[in-house]
């Protein structure tokens, strides 16, 4: 089989794109006031959850399409970290009821993420940065 890493980039950005895009949605649908609660429970303002659109709205879109794609998916992986911090502490080191690291989704989100940052958005892509 001929190597072809544009499309495996392009296969990347579209399942972490969208997958994250879901997230962002579920938000501008159903609103963000846990992630508020949540951020000020931690003693920052709680303006700081609508950071939550910008990682899960606007750096989707910006890797789904390709456009400037190393910078939405750093968007994407600072959301991460952030979501990591604020929720997902307790789960670092936890294995869940089947047998699967607590924090596999965050991990993948997080991970797919610096990979698209690291790799760059590919041919297939409105532009190359």
């Amino acid at each position: 089989m001929k190597e072809n890493p544009d499309l495996g980039k392009l296969i990347l950005r579209l399942v972490l794109g969208f997958c994250m895009l879901l997230h962002g949605i579920s938000k501008i649908t159903g609103g963000i006031d846990g992630i508020v609660a949540s951020v000020q429970g931690h003693g920052l303002p709680g303006f700081v959850a609508y950071g939550a659109y910008i990682g899960e709205v606007i750096g989707p879109l910006m890797v789904l399409a390709g456009f400037h794609a190393r910078l939405g998916a750093v968007l994407i992986a600072v959301n991460m970290f952030v979501a990591l911090a604020l929720v997902h502490m307790g789960d670092i080191f936890r294995i869940g009821e089947h047998g699967e690291w607590a924090i596999e989704l965050q991990a993948m989100f997080l991970f797919g993420a610096i990979a698209i940052a690291l790799l760059g958005p590919g041919r297939y892509s409105v532009s190359n940065k």
